[in-house]
Order: C-alpha cells, then sequence, then structure tokens
C-alpha cells in the first residue's frame, strides 16, 4: 500500500489531534497517546461546536474547597479523532506499530511486516516514541518520567474526597475515583498516585508501587482522612481501621526531552493547546456533514 499526501500530522496527543483537526490534515502515529483520566480543560471552553456540551462541569472536592472543571480532554481528544476517522484522516487508524524515514518514504510497519509507504511533502511532528529517522532527541542520562500507580482499596475507599495536592516529585497529587473494578458508579474509590521520577528512581525500592501506596495513606491520614468506622472505645470515641490497599499496576510516560529536525521537510510546530481550541469552533464547518448527526 503506497499512500500519498502533501502535509501529514505525526504524533497522537491532544495537540496533536487539534492541530490536524484544525487544519484538516491526514494524522498518523504509531501507538495512540491518549490524555491522563484526570486532565480536564477550563470550565469556561464551549465546545458546542463538536457537540459536546459545557454543562458537564465536575465538582472536584479536596479536603479544604470544592474545585470545578470542565470537560475531561479524554472526551474532546476522542470526538475529534472519531471525526478525522470519518473523513478519511487516520489512514492506519491502530495498524501501525512503528515507523521509521527510508530517504524519501516513511515506511510504516506492523509487528510482524511493513504494511504500506507513505509519502509526504511536509511533515509536523508532535511526537511518537516508535519512529525513527523523522526528528533527533536530546540524550538525556537520567530521562524524567510521570508515573501512575493505580491502587485499588479494599478497605476504606468509601469519602467523598476526589483530588488531594501533596506537591513532592514521589506523590505529587493523588485523584480519587469511583472504582473500575464494580460495575455501575460504586461509592467505593480508588486511587490514582502522581509522581515525578527520574530513570534510575524507577528501580528503587523507596519510590516503588509499594511505597507510593504508604506515602498515599499518610498524606490521607495527615488531612484527617480515617477508614472504615470500627465501634468504639472505652471513652466513647470512635475507633476506626486502618486502610488498606492493593497495587493494581504501575503505568508511565517519559517526559518530553529537546528535539530538532533531520529532514527539511520535518517542522515542530511552537503551539499551545490553548491557542488551537481558540480557533477550534471555526475548523468545524469542515466536518459539518458528520457533526449534523451528533
Amino acid at each position: 500500500m503506497i499512500l500519498e499526501y502533501e502535509d501529514i500530522v505525526v504524533g497522537s496527543d491532544l495537540k496533536a489531534v487539534l492541530f490536524a483537526f484544525n487544519n484538516n490534515l491526514p494524522i498518523i502515529f504509531s501507538q495512540p497517546q491518549r490524555p491522563f483520566r484526570f486532565d480536564f480543560l477550563a470550565p469556561n471552553i464551549d465546545l458546542g461546536c463538536v457537540k459536546l456540551t459545557r454543562g458537564a462541569l465536575t465538582e472536584l472536592t479536596n479536603i479544604a474547597e470544592v474545585k470545578v472543571v470542565g470537560l475531561r480532554a479524554e472526551l474532546l481528544w476522542e470526538r475529534l479523532l472519531f471525526l478525522l476517522n470519518l473523513d478519511g484522516k487516520v489512514p492506519l487508524a491502530n495498524l501501525c506499530s512503528s515507523m521509521r524515514l527510508d530517504g524519501e518514504h516513511l515506511i510504516c510497519s506492523n509487528e510482524y511486516s511493513k504494511i504500506g509507504t507513505l509519502n509526504f511533502s511536509n511533515c509536523f511532528y508532535f511526537g511518537d516514541d516508535n519512529i525513527s529517522g523523522l526528528v533527533r532527541e536530546k540524550e538525556l542520562a537520567n530521562p524524567i518520567y510521570t508515573c501512575y500507580d493505580w491502587i485499588a482499596f479494599n478497605s476504606g475507599g468509601k469519602h467523598e474526597i476526589d483530588y488531594m495536592w501533596v506537591g513532592d516529585d514521589f506523590v505529587k497529587e493523588i485523584w480519587f475515583y469511583s472504582s473500575d473494578r464494580m460495575c455501575g458508579n460504586s461509592p467505593v474509590k480508588d486511587a490514582c498516585v502522581v509522581s515525578t521520577l527520574r530513570q534510575d528512581q524507577l528501580s528503587e525500592f523507596d519510590y516503588s508501587e509499594t511505597m507510593a501506596r504508604f506515602k498515599m495513606i499518610s498524606e490521607m491520614e495527615k488531612r484527617g482522612m480515617k477508614g472504615r468506622q470500627n465501634g468504639y472505645s472505652t471513652n466513647g470515641n470512635p475507633k476506626h481501621y486502618k486502610f488498606r490497599t492493593t497495587p493494581i499496576r504501575r503505568t508511565k510516560r517519559r517526559d518530553p526531552v529537546e528535539i530538532t529536525s533531520k529532514d527539511d521537510r520535518v517542522s515542530l510546530p511552537k503551539v499551545s493547546t490553548r491557542s488551537l481550541l481558540e480557533v477550534l469552533e471555526t475548523s468545524c464547518s469542515t466536518y459539518d456533514r458528520f457533526l449534523r448527526y451528533l
């Protein structure tokens, strides 16, 4: 299969998808990079143009306050990618697992064999972990990773708190969400602990999933959170069980590093998500034939 394009977008994060949508360009990637589950847009952003209503505001309960946020960034990412796909602008979908620039052509392969050749005149590059030949990355002896520790509550998971800011590199923030392990909107919450770690720290026990669980519980107790009630003491004060937790999984994502183009046809757009959102409504007219059915 040979694909011919004048301009293409390489990447799959929200910024890349917004850029492709606004400019009506095909987008290719080796692995979709979804926004973090708890990345929210500003509450004043109106996404009615893509049939996502502003009414979907969320109130996040912290220890001391309630914070209002907008739509989850992941929902906008899914909607835009869906519209691009309907318009034939996601030619490789999820079929490609690696890409390399072979002279003039971009060779696309799955895990078994080559699946196609893509020819282009201009490439707008936003990042892809499984592509070679387009850009040169600055080598770091100890790259930084954003680390997500997903933790299940076996006891003490029923509470009203949605979010907790700690501020340390190890356990920077804690998100509490209705458990995915149970059907429906469960009152039992699990947690996701977000940390910023160096590569060498990832293999150290002091920064392991176990220690993330211990520190999370410590931070919860510091803020007055308690486990399930367990009767009363002899002086009439309520007693509580300790929190009991189990690790679910750890995922990580390497933070962006400085890159430079290796090919004259490759450009690195300096645009912000905010600026791309500002022109989103104007760009939607191209997709009216799909949006009217949503």
